[in-house]
């Protein structure tokens, strides 16, 4: 990861970057058209239309013109059926100009919203293939919210790239009449746009730069507005008068940002009105030349109205694209954040030829010197683990906060591989299963399990969303989590929001989530069971008449629990005392009491509070 860190320290741009962005174009393509390859084609299409009218606009203007001055000097008199059959020509050519922008736009919005649903899509099963530890990554998350950010202002580059192909076959009819006339004029153009150009550039470097260095910081922005204003941090920043401290915060953020963006923004306006105005007069220089040709005889008005109206469509289409390259090469670089998220792999992953997952678990899953170090840290989270969870064991993990219990589960769930060491399950290598059905044979609810903002009914069926259809195991589930009685108190039994993000939607004590938590667990015929703290927010009925059901669940399988009281850990068949990562004591209750050991010691604390 350290060399993922340094790319992303570089926020300075230069030309030959920009240039190397431009590969990104057909990847964003490739992508836009897989959106609606059949909406991508019209639009195609549509353009192509669109490029070539303000040539014959032009040209038909030139005749129409040169035909009444021809009209107008007595000659003719009987070509007036002429000259009105090219009004009608021109009137038709302006009506079509202006129905097929307005289809392009169209074109454009749907096919822009339909490619950030994909994109978006695309984002979230990538996201699904990471590793835990990776979404533990500042650096990650940078990246993760950079690519986020591509999925929505992506419709202004497909426009942006769309009208640069438009506009170059448009200066492609236009510039074949100027060479006709005097190839001189070109050149005059160009030299006039170029230090738009070259400012432009400099100031989207600098626009780009500042964007990437304030990812961080935004992130920090966006923390701060939601937990300024969010019903599940209200109650604590009024309690603590945090509001204060938060805005002020935030105000130091934003008027850092804008303070910054707009000594940009300030440069820009002062150098673009200096560069336009060097446009100006390469454009009248021109302009000079063309009447001067017309005085002396050697172009007609039509003519002049042609060459006049061409070298200004074609500065302002030339203008246009060399600023719109500078903006389109800088969507480029911007999608190379998008690219580059879909770049990191997970490092757990299904070997070739992974082995199906034993059922039944005959020997059980054996620990061998495991450990584990979280990324970017010192300290190790587990070491010297050696034991052996075997089939229709009950084991608890025993240990104060930090001991490195969740830690442990995670890497039995393999959400984690050892840093050292190794885990076994019926002699072979955890990392040999294969990954999908390893998950799938663990049902595992976390002490800081989600409370999704969805209904009563398909928060029970996160626990095996392939079986949300399944309303009579839905219901055995809340009956044995003891949810089934909460379900009946709701207005709208099992149909029932959720949270209050939505509307109508019904907030829950701590103690009813954790019951609909825990019948997540008996949505899956797993064979190993793991809960972690799963009674901390229940009353002492409710906790007793959870684990009786528990006891039922367990029947026949393996179950690792994690709690800090002692009257749920009784029940286990072993108990593994963790201190700082490592393995102390392992034994029965009746054992480790008898060793007057750790778990003793924190055996009696506990006591003494209940005295």
């Amino acid at each position: 990861m350290a060399k993922t860190q340094s790319s992303n320290d570089k926020t300075q741009v230069t030309l030959k970057d920009r240039l190397r962005a431009l590969r990104n174009l057909p990847a964003f393509f490739k992508l836009v058209w897989q959106s609606s390859p059949k909406m991508m084609l019209i639009n195609v299409i549509l353009r192509f239309l669109k490029a070539s009218l303000p040539f014959l606009l032009l040209y038909i203007g030139k005749l129409i013109i040169d035909q009444v001055i021809h009209l107008s000097g007595g000659h003719g008199s009987f070509s007036q059926t002429y000259l009105w059959k090219l009004v009608a020509i021109e009137f038709a050519l302006a009506i079509l100009s202006d129905g097929l922008g307005r289809a392009i736009t169209l074109m454009d919005s749907l096919l822009g919203d339909l490619f950030s649903n994909h994109t978006s899509v695309k984002i979230m099963e990538h996201a699904a293939t990471l590793d835990l530890d990776q979404f533990e990554d500042a650096v990650f998350y940078d990246k993760l919210e950079r690519a986020r950010q591509q999925t929505l202002g992506r419709t202004i580059l497909l426009s942006q790239v769309m009208g640069q192909v438009q506009d170059l076959i448009t200066m492609g009819f236009l510039a074949a009449g100027l060479m006709v006339f005097n190839a001189w004029l070109i050149v005059l153009l160009v030299i006039a746009i170029l230090p738009a150009f070259i400012g432009e550039s400099y100031f989207n470097d600098q626009t780009y730069a500042l964007t990437r260095s304030q990812t961080p910081q935004r992130r920090e922005l966006d923390y701060l507005r939601y937990i300024g204003a969010s019903d599940e941090t209200a109650k604590e920043i009024k309690m603590f008068s945090l509001s204060g401290f938060i805005v002020q915060r935030f105000r130091l953020l934003s008027d850092k940002f804008y303070t910054d963006n707009k000594k940009i923004a300030i440069s820009r306006s002062v150098w673009g009105t200096f560069f336009a105005l060097l446009g100006s007069l390469g454009y009248y220089a021109a302009y000079v030349f063309i009447i001067a040709r017309t005085v002396s005889g050697a172009l007609t008005i039509g003519e002049l109205t042609f060459l006049a109206g061409s070298f200004r469509q074609l500065r302002t289409l030339l203008e246009g694209i060399l600023s719109r390259f500078t903006t389109v090469s800088q969507g480029a670089i911007f999608l190379s954040d998008f690219f580059e998220f879909f770049e990191i792999q997970p490092k757990i992953h299904n070997m070739r030829g992974a082995r199906p997952f034993p059922n039944p678990i005959r020997q059980g899953f054996t620990f061998e010197n495991v450990g584990f170090q979280y990324l970017n840290s010192d300290r190790w989270a587990n070491r010297n683990l050696n034991f052996t969870l075997r089939p229709m064991e009950k084991l608890a993990l025993v240990g104060e906060n930090g001991a490195g219990k969740s830690t442990l589960v995670k890497l039995l769930a393999r959400l984690y591989d050892p840093t050292e060491g190794r885990i076994l399950l019926d002699g072979y290598d955890l990392k040999e299963y294969e990954l999908t059905e390893l998950r799938q044979h663990i049902g595992i609810i976390f002490q800081d399990f989600l409370r999704y903002q969805m209904t009563f009914s398909q928060n029970i069926a996160a626990g095996n969303i392939d079986e949300q259809g399944n309303g009579e195991l839905i219901k055995a589930s809340a009956r044995q989590s003891l949810a089934d009685e909460l379900a009946q108190k709701l207005p709208g039994g099992y149909d029932q929001m959720l949270g209050k993000r939505f509307s109508e939607g019904v907030e829950l004590s701590g103690g009813e989530w954790q019951k609909v938590a825990i019948a997540r667990a008996y949505m899956r015929d797993a064979q190993l069971l793991i809960l972690d703290e799963p009674t901390s927010a229940l009353d002492a009925r409710a906790e007793y008449q959870v684990f009786e059901r528990f006891t039922e669940l367990t029947r026949g399988k393996m179950a690792v629990l994690i709690s800090h009281r002692f009257s749920t850990v009784r029940m286990a068949d072993r108990i593994v005392v963790l201190d700082k990562g490592e393995i102390v004591e392992i034994g029965s209750h009746e054992e480790l009491l008898a060793n007057g050991g750790r778990y003793a010691e924190l055996f009696r604390l506990q006591a003494m509070g209940y005295q």
